[in-house]
């Protein structure tokens, strides 16, 4: 770049909204893997979570399953079912486990 040009770097901060959907969905993993150990449904809750506020760096980039970016959580087999609003908005519709039949997932996401 010469000395009168100027690198532009514009930052969009993405905001994070959990349908009550989604929430429900945390929740009922948190008591699932609290049957499974000390502290697990603690760590399952704080995992999703975290996954959930990458999405502040890496909304969209996700494929799209079902008509919505699908990301998949790291530590356990939920994927985090989400789309992009006015593009500075993410809003997480459903945390769904991967251990369900796919068509279960399907209606899942289309109640409404």
């Amino acid at each position: 770049m010469g000395s009168s040009e100027k690198s532009v770097t514009k930052t969009i901060q993405m905001k994070i909204k959990i349908l009550s959907a989604a929430m429900n969905d945390l929740y009922k993993g948190r008591l699932f893997y609290e049957k499974h150990g000390a502290n697990v449904g603690e760590y399952f809750f704080d995992s999703l979570f975290s996954d959930i506020d990458s999405l502040m760096l890496y909304a969209g980039i996700h494929l799209k399953v079902f008509g919505y970016y699908r990301m998949l959580s790291k530590r356990f087999p939920y994927a985090i079912y989400y789309k992009i609003e006015k593009s500075s908005s993410v809003v997480v519709w459903r945390v769904l486990d991967l251990r369900r039949n796919p068509i279960r997932i399907r209606k899942e996401l289309t109640k409404g």
